[in-house]
């Protein structure tokens, strides 16, 4: 009798033991099925998505020691397609170690992926929405996440200080002791003690990975400049210091992989984010339209239709990222982020107001005040949160600046001096807040 973990690799299974030269050998006749297999690997999670013209149906077996995943995908042979899932791992993916893939019976292909650490995996279907046919999808979380606070602290603990340590100086003034008498309390208390006198920004790059956002006349995935202006962002933030107080920012996401909504928001909040601002660059469906815009959350209904359908755009960014609709509590949660924001919404249009001043002071604007509308990804009930069109990129002229480093530097200053304004007037330490 074979265990389980024995008979999962017994006969028919050892072609999976076969290097890539063997699988190249391997059965290749293909049947309607397999049209394109991507990765997506990042420190939150690494997605494998496998894309289909016919919905597949699949078993799956997950073996802890050593972590690997093993997918029977029925209903297909392997092709060519499949093959390339084998090159398509990096070895600096932070939880794949390789993939081993083979003809396990007629009809029957079988997947296995060989982890570098445990892992909570997430397989399910997505239904065609936009450019893409039926999706499977393999969602690799670590079995023990790290706190996004702690990591933002320790983040900050080893970033180089021209002169003193901003985060000993933060934990000085809060103990009102001398930074060399506090030196022994536990690392752990300092890091939430310190993070409460910090002025957080939570920075959120739309779009990511299966969802490339708007795409631009000349192929520019807004994806990937909204990305890049947010690392810009963040190193303009870091380090910068009003009424004493030391900024830093968070990256909801800091490569190219999709983050759901309603995740956008919780991290901002675990964070305790004193603002969240959210980074695009959308097209319309005229290519005429131009200008940046600010937007904030409106619980009355759309400021104009523009906004209204811009709104509803972003909002379906869910669907095509690929939101695992079968995890527990997703709609709980959301249905808390709808909680009256009255105080948010206010907030939010100062700030919006005082960073419209400022864009508008080296960018055209589509809009000169900000606009309002119904935006997911701005519910956070205790954070002032807005949503900024860095440009159309639907705009052949706007798609060039864009890419234009000097443009994005100008926008992101713009973006750092709307912050300062804002804080100038509203010192984040006047809240009571607690960590």
């Amino acid at each position: 009798m074979f265990t389980r973990r024995q008979a999962l690799f017994h006969l028919p299974y050892t072609a999976l033991l076969l290097g890539a030269p063997e699988l190249a050998r391997a059965a290749d006749t293909s049947s309607a099925g397999i049209l394109a297999v991507r990765v997506w690997p990042a420190l939150d999670y690494t997605r494998v998505t496998i894309e289909s013209d016919i919905p597949l149906t699949t078993k799956q077996v997950f073996v802890t020691d050593p972590p690997r995943l093993a997918l029977d995908i029925m209903g297909i042979d392997l092709n060519p397609e499949l093959k390339e899932l084998v090159a398509k791992v990096k070895s600096d993916d932070p939880f794949i170690q390789g993939v081993r893939v083979g003809q396990n019976a007629p009809g029957v292909v079988r997947l296995v992926l060989d982890l570098k650490q445990a892992a909570k995996p997430q397989v399910f279907l997505l239904t065609p929405v936009a450019a893409y046919h039926h999706r499977l999808v393999v969602d690799l979380y670590p079995a023990n996440p790290i706190d996004p606070l702690d990591a933002l602290i320790a983040g900050m603990k080893k970033s180089p200080t021209p002169a003193a340590d901003p985060l000993g100086d933060l934990i000085a003034e809060k103990t009102k002791k001398p930074p060399q008498v506090i030196a022994n309390v536990p690392p752990p208390t300092l890091s939430r003690q310190a993070a409460d006198r910090l002025i957080i920004i939570a920075i959120d790059a739309g779009h990511g990975g299966e969802d490339p956002g708007a795409i631009g006349p000349a192929g520019t995935k807004e994806k990937d400049v909204v990305l890049q202006m947010a690392l810009l962002l963040q190193n303009k933030i870091n380090g910068q210091s009003i009424a004493g107080n030391t900024m830093r920012a968070f990256l909801t996401r800091d490569g190219d992989y999709f983050v759901p909504l309603h995740q956008r928001v919780q991290k901002a909040q675990r964070v305790k984010a004193d603002l969240f601002l959210s980074i695009h660059a959308d097209a319309f469906f005229t290519p005429t339209a131009r200008g940046a815009s600010v937007f904030a959350l409106s619980d009355k209904g759309a400021s104009s239709s523009a906004a209204r359908w811009i709104a509803d755009k972003e909002n379906k960014a869910d669907s095509v990222g690929g939101l695992n609709i079968k995890v527990k509590d997703v709609e709980v949660k959301r249905a808390l982020l709808d909680m009256s924001q009255a105080a948010q919404i206010k907030d939010s249009l100062t700030l919006g107001d005082g960073m419209i001043t400022e864009i508008g002071s080296m960018a055209k604007l589509h809009k000169g005040k900000v606009e309002q509308a119904s935006f997911a990804v701005l519910k956070a009930p205790d954070i002032p949160s807005i949503l900024i069109e860095t440009a159309f990129i639907s705009h052949p002229e706007e798609e060039q600046k864009l890419r234009d480093p000097q443009y994005q530097d100008q926008l992101t200053s713009a973006v750092l001096r709307g912050l300062t304004r804002y804080f100038s007037k509203h010192p984040p330490l006047a809240r009571n807040r607690s960590v």
